[in-house]
């Protein structure tokens, strides 16, 4: 049988390299992935409690109607459980928009440099990619932006806005929100996702979430992962904040049992410790600010993140940098698919993680 050409032609979606790959590789016994934009806390006390009591019953299929999971979520952002679903992952949940929302040679609109699911779930449903220019190199462009919408409005179905963005870390601020909220609520026929799975990082006093404007945009979707703050990555638990019309299509399309019931007793009891996130929030600013004094005393050039993450510029070949620096036992992201060939991502890890990182890359690319 013959794969479609659509499909051999896509670009895969490449993750962060795993430890024990390293390992293997390269023979080390130590070694520090900063790589992913995981949690180095892991996973907080109440959630892996609520874990373990959750696995005696891993032979049911989980609550269909994640009614639980649906209540909790509806009391941590304070909105109506209807305008709730979830997914297996933030990942699952774009995939299902773009085939609700897209037929083949539609158009979805993004900023450059965004989150790659964008352009891999688009690719696989032969929908096309449109990306709006920057200013400054790094900054969110209103102007162009509803320039290159303009220009491509009858194909345009999605408008995908990760705030903060990934992998740069820089956001759009608040007035320029409420600005493309006013012009894009009016475009009843293309639906706009602001991606926030870097909300709870931020700490610029000009950010300012989309869910707030739920009510008054009836084509907004708003989007938050567990991935992060919550340190759930390997559960996989996304979730969609949406209007009733936009939820029911995405229900009717979603698998009945696409959430785990461990990811469903996870996140139920991570929306509850509050204690916690302040607790990453607090490691993750420490050690951006230690990355920031670190990487200008070696001066090294990189984004001040509003994520937990940050972007440096290796001024070379990145790809070489991230070669050498696994020898040394340290994981960074390459982001070359982005468009970005000598930039690397640095995740805040502990503190003895964070040392190793910043250790290695003043001996691969200060010291030689």
């Amino acid at each position: 049988m013959k794969i479609p050409d659509y499909i051999n032609h896509l670009t895969a979606y490449k993750p962060g390299k795993p430890i024990e790959e390293t390992q293997r590789e390269y023979g080390l016994k130590q070694v520090y992935k900063l790589a992913s934009n995981e949690n180095p806390l892991g996973p907080s006390p109440l959630v892996q409690k609520a874990l373990a009591s959750a696995v005696a019953n891993q032979h049911l299929y989980p609550d269909p109607s994640q009614y639980e999971l649906l209540k909790a979520g509806a009391q941590f952002w304070n909105i109506k459980s209807e305008n709730i679903s979830f997914g297996n992952g933030t990942d699952e949940i774009i995939d299902f928009l773009v085939r609700i929302f897209c037929r083949s040679q539609d158009q979805i609109l993004f900023p450059q440099y965004s989150f790659q699911a964008y352009e891999v779930t688009a690719g696989a449903c032969q929908v096309e990619c449109v990306r709006a220019p920057l200013k400054n190199g790094w900054d969110f462009d209103l102007e162009k932006t509803i320039e290159t919408f303009e220009k491509n409005r009858a194909k345009t179905k999605i408008v995908f806005i990760a705030n903060p963005n990934n992998p740069t870390g820089t956001y759009m601020n608040a007035t320029t929100m409420r600005a493309f909220l006013d012009y894009f609520r009016e475009q009843k026929d293309v639906l706009v996702v602001f991606d926030e799975a870097y909300f709870e990082f931020t700490r610029a006093k000009d950010y300012e979430s989309a869910l707030s404007y739920l009510k008054t945009t009836d084509n907004l979707v708003v989007l938050r992962t567990f991935s992060k703050i919550f340190g759930m990555a390997g559960l996989r638990l996304g979730a969609m904040l949406a209007g009733t019309d936009i939820i029911q299509a995405y229900n009717k399309m979603r698998k009945p049992f696409n959430v785990s019931g461990l990811a469903q007793a996870a996140g139920i009891a991570a929306m509850k410790d509050q204690a916690f996130i302040k607790q990453t929030q607090q490691v993750t600013w420490a050690g951006l600010d230690y990355f920031y004094k670190e990487l200008s005393r070696l001066k090294i050039d990189y984004i001040p993140s509003e994520g937990n993450f940050v972007l440096l510029d290796t001024k070379t070949d990145a790809n070489q940098v991230f070669e050498k620096l696994l020898r040394k036992g340290i994981i960074l992201r390459p982001v070359k698919n982005y468009g970005l060939p000598q930039h690397l991502r640095l995740s805040v890890g502990l503190e003895i993680e964070n040392q190793a990182a910043i250790k290695a890359l003043a001996e691969v690319l200060v010291h030689g």
